[in-house]
């Protein structure tokens, strides 16, 4: 089965401790669906909540079709995700513990159908994503030393 990306939300892993990912279906008008094939998405501060049984995402930003005339749809409305009840009650529970959310890492097309990868996540503190950023700079530092070092005994 083909997948193809539409947009990914490159902050979410600076920004969050992911716990646990699901994937959902989008409940999407029609020119949100050709706006989204092309690409015109962005799920900066996006976020989803719980409420009523239900998997609402918020500022979730597709960008009207530029053919769609009168039919274009709102940019930020918010779009239902469809999963099975027996992980909404899992996402719930996990969300009503102190300091989890719900936050969307990407949007893709798999099979001809809209998914997103939703994530259940912890927000990082500032001194985490300082550790994350010195360990990331310590690793590429790492691998520039082994690059170099294998390229001076080669030639």
């Amino acid at each position: 089965m083909s997948v193809k990306m539409v947009t990914q939300n490159r902050k979410a892993r600076h920004e969050y401790h992911i716990l646990d990912t699901w994937e959902a279906g989008i409940i999407l008008q029609g020119t949100e669906v050709k706006s989204l094939r092309t690409g015109k998405a962005n799920l900066k501060d996006s976020y989803a909540r719980i409420q009523d049984a239900e998997v609402i995402l918020y500022h979730f930003h597709i960008s009207p079709y530029e053919k769609g005339n009168i039919y274009n749809h709102d940019p930020v409305r918010p779009r239902k995700l469809l999963l099975h009840k027996r992980e909404i009650r899992k996402l719930r529970g996990s969300v009503e513990e102190k300091g989890l959310t719900l936050i969307p890492l990407k949007v893709y097309f798999k099979g001809g159908r809209a998914k997103v990868e939703l994530a259940l996540a912890r927000g990082k503190k500032f001194y985490d994503k300082r550790a994350d950023i010195a360990k990331r700079d310590a690793d590429r530092d790492l691998e520039r030393t082994f690059k170099n070092k294998s390229f001076s005994e080669n030639g």
